[in-house]
């Protein structure tokens, strides 16, 4: 029979509370008491469960882990692996454990993120962005637990969030192109709806007529991120009556899967047209021609993101959004 703290305490006859207090090194305990207990506790081999030391500690040291969206990239998608690896490794060095929870428990009507935050008595939890936010996301920004975003912008009591800028990552595209004589300009983003898309879209639109660069709707397409979309998107652009110098796609993925299609038609990356991605994900380096991107700096976010969620855990609940830059990284696709 696994043993309690109260029965540790009628052992050591003092009070449940007093066991608390020695066990989390709380001072106010004499030290013949502490030495006692601690004796007893070692004897014995007792461990509280997990459940009954985070009800004493009021801390659970465990953060949640949401994929946010209706269509969400889960860890399929390596730039936003690369960030979570990033966010672990910091969370763990200050004490945290992850759990995740799944938005695939709605679909089994199984309850919200904030309920199961509750449950679990999470310290606070990490929302990477999807599609389609769901609105128990909302409920879980609005409430009472800390919470940062990656690539999503969210405004809540106790929350923040990391991002890259956007827009200026798709003007420095736009400007890479102009600056090497390229004009004729397609672009390929993710979902409209997405508030990183439509960031990237309105970067990529602006500059392009700042530098009175024609933008040509039948040469703009979208995806989800992944290489079939870009596949077919590039498809859909090679169908024009005019083909385009350039094509800039919104992630490596949908880049990669409009290299094959450009290679499908006959016409060969860059001599006909140029690519450059966006991400900077290690396959960048082993496709061929390797691809020129925009480097996000994934560690940086997720180093980030934990630092700033350990922050809102303990009490800095003013934290100010932060914006990072991006890195033109030339390879062959686009020099």
């Amino acid at each position: 029979m696994s043993l309690t703290i109260r029965d540790i305490a009628k052992m050591a006859g003092v009070s449940p509370a007093t066991v608390s207090k020695i066990m989390n090194n709380y001072s106010g305990v004499s030290v013949k008491t502490k030495k006692k207990v601690l004796d007893i506790i070692q004897e014995t081999g007792y461990h509280p469960t997990f459940f009954a030391k985070s009800l004493a500690t009021k801390k659970s040291n465990l953060i949640g882990l949401v994929y946010a969206g209706q269509v969400n990239v889960d860890f399929t998608h390596p730039f936003f692996n690369e960030v979570v690896t990033s966010f672990k490794k910091i969370m763990g060095k200050l004490g945290y454990d992850i759990i995740m929870f799944s938005s695939e428990t709605f679909k089994q009507g199984n309850g919200s993120y904030l309920e199961r935050c509750h449950y679990f008595s999470v310290d606070g939890c990490l929302i990477i962005a999807g599609d389609d936010i769901e609105e128990a996301t909302n409920e879980l920004v609005q409430s009472d637990v800390p919470c940062v975003a990656v690539d999503l912008e969210i405004k809540g009591p106790n929350s923040s969030y990391v991002i890259t800028d956007n827009e200026k990552l798709s003007s420095r595209v736009v400007e890479h192109f102009y600056v090497n004589g390229i004009r004729d300009v397609a672009y390929i983003g993710g979902n409209k709806e997405n508030v990183v898309a439509s960031l990237r879209e309105k970067g990529f639109r602006e500059t392009m007529e700042d530098l009175r660069m024609t933008v040509r709707e039948d040469w703009i397409a979208f995806g989800d991120y992944f290489e079939e979309s870009g596949y077919l998107a590039m498809r859909q652009i090679l169908n024009s009556p005019q083909l385009p110098q350039a094509v800039f796609a919104a992630s490596d993925l949908m880049a990669f899967g409009a290299m094959k299609a450009i290679l499908e038609v006959g016409l060969l990356v860059p001599t006909d047209i140029c690519v450059i991605g966006c991400d900077d994900i290690e396959a960048c380096r082993y496709c061929t021609p390797q691809l020129t991107t925009m480097r996000q700096d994934k560690e940086r976010l997720g180093k980030l993101a934990a630092h700033m969620l350990n922050d809102l855990i303990h009490g800095k609940s003013d934290l100010k959004p932060i914006l990072i830059d991006s890195e033109l990284i030339v390879r062959h696709s686009c020099t």
